[in-house]
């Protein structure tokens, strides 16, 4: 079984890590397991920001690693709240935003907001770095488009996945079946193109 250390702590992200790679005889390890301070994320973008937790990772880890630097994008609130999605209500929370103080703070953003203006997508940037010095990681990039509902529905995933409206399926990202939303969420559609680009990096 092959390791990666997945720069992050998140048990969603890890879950679905786990379930999508599974069948690829890898195993997705936190990199809480190893007890060192997460990456200052301080890049400008989702890729700069992967890429600099995924070297953080291999530097202390010495393993491969697998960075997801992922978030919202509101159209009405100018692309807010973007590469900040996880700390989204710091200022409401004295610096310990919840997925719950974030939905709330989106949807007071937006409480004036027509339906027909609420539309957003989730980003998701996946780096895979062999070591820290890795001059050619692998980088790759999807989203996947939505609304913002007015109120929370469903108790599957995390993150903005309660307010996140999909027209086509008439629900939320968090009413979604597992298996369904492993197919085709934002970082699902990042992880099927770099399944194929990771096979061959590991193959002997």
């Amino acid at each position: 079984m092959q390791q990666i250390v997945l720069a992050s702590g998140n048990q969603g992200k890890l879950k679905e890590f786990n379930s999508l790679l599974g069948d690829m005889h890898i195993e997705v390890i936190p990199q809480s397991q190893f007890g060192f301070a997460e990456a200052i994320e301080d890049g400008l973008s989702f890729v700069e920001n992967a890429i600099i937790k995924a070297r953080h990772a291999c530097l202390h880890t010495g393993l491969p690693a697998l960075a997801d630097d992922s978030g919202l994008e509101v159209d009405a609130l100018n692309g807010a709240p973007g590469i900040y999605s996880a700390r989204y209500s710091d200022d409401v929370t004295a610096g310990k935003a919840t997925d719950d103080s974030n939905n709330d703070k989106l949807l007071s953003a937006l409480t004036d907001v027509a339906d027909g203006h609420r539309s957003a997508r989730f980003h998701c940037v996946l780096v895979y770095m062999r070591h820290h010095q890795d001059p050619t990681p692998l980088i790759y990039h999807a989203s996947w488009e939505g609304t913002i509902g007015r109120q929370r529905h469903g108790a599957q995933g995390f993150g903005y996945d309660p307010i996140f409206w999909l027209a086509e399926h008439n629900c939320t990202s968090a009413e979604l079946p597992r298996d369904l939303k492993n197919t085709i969420s934002h970082r699902a559609q990042a992880l099927q193109q770099l399944v194929p680009a990771l096979k061959a990096r590991l193959s002997p």
